[in-house]
């Protein structure tokens, strides 16, 4: 017994016992899933977060990306998620890391749950929150779910809706002037500001970046905006 108790002192000397940290909800874009978070999870890991602290909704259909919007089905295991992770947190507070189109999925959850003054930090990943141009401009040439008017033509009812709302205490962007979807049209900007920038955001970073490498390739910087 003496031996359990000297391993619990060395561990709480060291700041390793008991570590209260926010839950975190990783959201992931259109038709990826949990394992496009790898990078950040593991990295999490190896710094004091224990994996039931981690949140991975997997959301939408995957062989369908265009059918996958901000309605329906796909808002179920997110909601989940984060009431969950604010139900679970030991300090009572949440961060949101989301990528792509996970990005405004969250934030609709998180303004419909009223969940802002739950969230400490969000960070959002290579998103459109003010559209993307290849979904056209709403209701001129839309033709999937995922630009119509619960998705991301620009000036959709959705985006249109969630502009302006709260979202968390701190709020951060990650983006990329050579992103292969945001500026696939060959600009990233809507009404001239980056739409993965985020209304009200504390600070934005650019990284030479394709899409799916902002996710994967900026764990560390996720980490240092949540701690």
């Amino acid at each position: 017994m003496k031996i359990y108790w000297l391993i619990w002192l060395t561990l709480l000397l060291s700041g390793q016992a008991f570590a209260c940290k926010d839950s975190v909800v990783l959201v992931h874009g259109n038709s990826a899933d949990i394992d496009s978070w790898d990078n950040t999870y593991y990295l999490l890991l190896e710094n004091g977060y224990s994996g039931d602290d981690i949140y991975r909704p997997d959301w939408g259909l995957k062989s369908c990306a265009a059918c996958n919007d901000h309605s329906g089905s796909e808002e179920v295991p997110v909601k989940e998620a984060l009431t969950a992770a604010v139900a679970n947190s030991c300090t009572g507070k949440i961060d949101v890391i989301t990528h792509s189109m996970g990005g405004t999925l969250a934030a609709k959850q998180i303004v419909q749950l009223n969940l802002a003054a739950s969230v400490d930090t969000f960070v959002g990943i290579a998103g459109a929150f003010r559209g993307l141009w290849s979904c056209g401009v709403y209701p001129f040439n839309v033709w999937t779910s995922t630009c119509g008017a619960s998705g991301l033509s620009v000036q959709s009812p959705f985006l249109q809706g969630l502009y302006g709302q709260e979202l968390a205490d701190k709020v951060y962007s990650i983006k990329s002037n050579i992103d292969q979807v945001v500026c696939a049209t060959g600009t990233c900007l809507v009404s001239g500001v980056h739409s993965s920038r985020i209304w009200s955001e504390d600070n934005s970073f650019t990284y030479v970046l394709g899409h799916f490498g902002l996710q994967t390739e900026t764990a560390g910087q996720q980490l240092s905006l949540i701690q």
